[in-house]
């Protein structure tokens, strides 16, 4: 069965730091884009940030640019999201994905993990 399990978000007041880890199993990933998304309450789910199989090539929205940083362990079935400088605006429910790309939604979903900034 195939799962990823997202873990470390929480609250954080404005400015503060938060590191998201994603676990994959199930299968290997290696051969797989992984990536963020988010949705807060009332909007549309938007892309936050994705990394290549190879750790080569990294994404990132418009809106976190700078402030966040995406990466993947060795084994690459764990993907990080180091979040910086964060804004009450980047509060929401963020997801892992894997296997996708421009033309594809992720074929793999994550639970969630919930990121709370406070002003």
């Amino acid at each position: 069965q195939v799962q990823l399990v997202e873990s470390g978000g929480g609250l954080v007041q404005a400015g503060g730091s938060l590191r998201l880890s994603c676990a994959a199993s199930g299968r290997t990933f290696t051969t797989y884009r992984m990536g963020w998304f988010r949705q807060a309450p009332g909007k549309e789910r938007e892309f936050v940030s994705a990394i290549s199989w190879n750790g080569a090539t990294t994404y990132y929205g418009n809106s976190v640019k700078g402030r966040f940083t995406i990466s993947r362990d060795g084994a690459g079935n764990t993907v990080y999201l180091q979040m910086n400088s964060l804004k009450p605006e980047d509060t929401a429910l963020y997801y892992c994905a894997a296997d996708f790309n421009d033309n594809r939604v992720p074929r793999y979903w994550g639970q969630g993990t919930q990121v709370t900034v406070s002003s």
